[in-house]
Formats: structure tokens, C-alpha cells, sequence
């Protein structure tokens, strides 16, 4: 059973990061840890237009709209989450750690103007044939309803025995290419200014070599939310993306969709797969 904590401010996400990395070395992932059963709540929460609007052009979301990108209410929640992540009795290291997919319900349009609640929490751990799987859920409230929620998946990578193959969506071939689009090197840090997700990896090639990147990365939520802008999204919908690898900065991508509502992000060949989802409206 969960126990709701009631916060009067959104967490600052830098300190969070750092304490994050200092308890990273000192975590034991396995799927069968124990994690916090908290629910993080945080009420009255209005949205800074000026982020909003910094958010929608570096995503290619048009400007100026009442409603709120379908990706938004993940940047609202992300401090959240990080702080759930980032405690000590999180089970696993915050460094290294692997965001591998996202699965976000709408049900309603959201005002950019509205005044909303949000909340996060653990739904457990799972096996991986690479690790270990978190499971991170947040939900927004507007009038007392949950409006919009999302259950993105995290990955510790570390040795496994047999290991345990992970269920994905349907496999298929290529979709047929849309766009091809260059992405420019600042990307990362224009989208972390935007989204306050300032990760090294995705800032400068010099701190993404500190992990193992030979350059800086795109964050994979603008991945997604660039996809998304592309394609279109219904007023009540269900998304669901899984990234399987990293964008590197700068770089050319092949956007593909189709007819229904497939969509994927490939390198400039088309050989290889950065992100791949779907799009589904919504019904009673």
C-alpha cells in the first residue's frame, strides 16, 4: 500500500541528479529488491508559459495553442519521478540509468492555462534479459479526475542468470519514410533548458564521453515529442514508444509513419532504429 507524501514545491532537479550519482556506486540491482512505496503528490501546479513555449519549438509543436503537447505533462512530472529515483531507497543506480519506454494515456485535452495535480510512483520492478526494469507511473488531475497519466519504464543494466526475454510491441518492417531531418548539435541543451532535464550526456561531447558516448545524445522524450509533432495526435489518445538506441548530436534521422498510426525514427540510412511507436485514439 502506498503512502502519499504532499509536496509544496517541484523538486530542483540538479540536486537531485548529483544525489542520484553520489548513491549510484552503493545500489544492488536485482528484480526482486525492495522499493519505496511512496506517491509523490503535488497540487495547484500552473504551467510557465515561457518554458512552454521554449518546449513546443524545440519539439516542433506549433505555438501559441491552449492545449498542452501531449508529451508536456511528462516534463511537469519528471521532478517527481527524479526525486523518487534518486532516493536512497531506490533500488537502482541513477548513473547508467536507461529510460526504454513510454506508454502515455490522454483522456482530455489540457489547457495550458489550467491548474493541475500531479503524483508519481513505483508499480514495481521486472526482470530483464539485461537487468533489472522499473516501472514509473504519473498521473494528472484537473477537477478531481485523472486527465492524463503515463507509465514509462527505466532499465539497470547489470548481469543476469538465464535471463528473462522482454515483451515488446509488435515487430514490422520499415515504415515508409516522411521526412528526413538534421538535428543540430545544441539540440540537447536547448531541450533541457526547455525541459530542466540537464543530464551531461545530452549537453556536450566532452561530458558524454565521460559516459561512454562518443558524442553528446538527443534526449529520447524529444525524440518522441518531435515524432508526435509530426505526426498528430487525437484529443483523447493512447501513445506508446519504446526507444531501442541513441540519437547522437548532430546527426540526420529518417522520420516514417503510416496510415495507422505506426510511426519510427531511423538513422539517415534507414538501417538502424532509434525510436519506434504508435498512435491509437482513445475510446469510451
Amino acid at each position: 500500500m502506498s503512502t502519499a507524501v504532499v509536496l509544496t514545491g517541484s523538486p530542483a532537479l540538479a540536486p537531485l541528479l548529483a544525489r542520484g550519482a553520489l548513491r549510484s556506486p552503493f545500489k544492488r540491482p536485482r528484480p526482486d529488491a525492495r522499493f519505496p512505496h511512496t506517491r509523490l503528490v503535488l497540487p495547484g501546479v500552473r504551467v510557465d508559459l515561457a518554458r512552454l513555449a521554449a518546449y513546443e519549438r524545440v519539439c516542433g509543436f506549433a505555438t501559441g495553442d491552449d492545449a498542452l503537447p501531449v508529451t508536456y505533462p511528462h516534463v511537469l512530472g519528471f521532478p517527481l519521478a527524479m526525486r523518487l529515483m534518486s532516493g536512497r531507497d531506490f533500488p537502482l543506480p541513477l548513473l547508467g540509468l536507461v529510460h526504454t519506454s513510454i506508454e502515455i494515456t490522454r483522456r482530455s485535452g489540457l489547457a495550458a492555462t489550467g491548474e493541475y495535480e500531479l503524483s508519481a510512483h513505483i508499480d514495481g520492478l521486472a526482470p530483464h534479459r539485461r537487468g533489472t526494469e522499473a516501472a514509473v507511473v504519473t498521473e494528472v488531475r484537473g477537477g478531481g479526475e485523472v486527465v492524463w497519466e503515463s507509465r514509462s519504464t527505466y532499465l539497470a543494466r547489470h548481469r543476469t542468470g538465464s535471463g528473462t526475454p522482454r515483451q515488446t510491441g509488435r515487430e514490422r518492417g520499415p515504415l515508409p519514410a516522411v521526412a528526413e531531418w538534421r538535428i543540430a548539435q545544441d539540440v540537447g541543451r536547448r531541450y533541457g533548458a526547455a525541459s530542466g532535464d540537464r543530464n551531461p550526456i545530452h549537453l556536450h561531447p566532452l561530458t558524454a564521453r565521460l559516459f561512454g558516448f562518443p558524442r553528446a545524445i538527443a534526449h529520447g522524450m524529444w525524440t518522441v515529442a518531435r515524432c508526435l509533432a509530426a505526426h498528430g495526435t487525437p484529443r483523447a489518445v493512447r501513445v506508446r514508444a519504446e526507444f531501442r538506441a541513441p540519437v547522437l548530436l548532430p546527426g540526420t534521422v529518417r522520420y516514417a509513419a503510416d496510415d495507422t498510426g505506426g510511426f519510427e525514427l531511423r538513422d539517415g540510412d534507414g538501417r538502424h532504429l532509434h525510436v519506434t511507436g504508435e498512435v491509437r485514439p482513445l475510446t469510451a
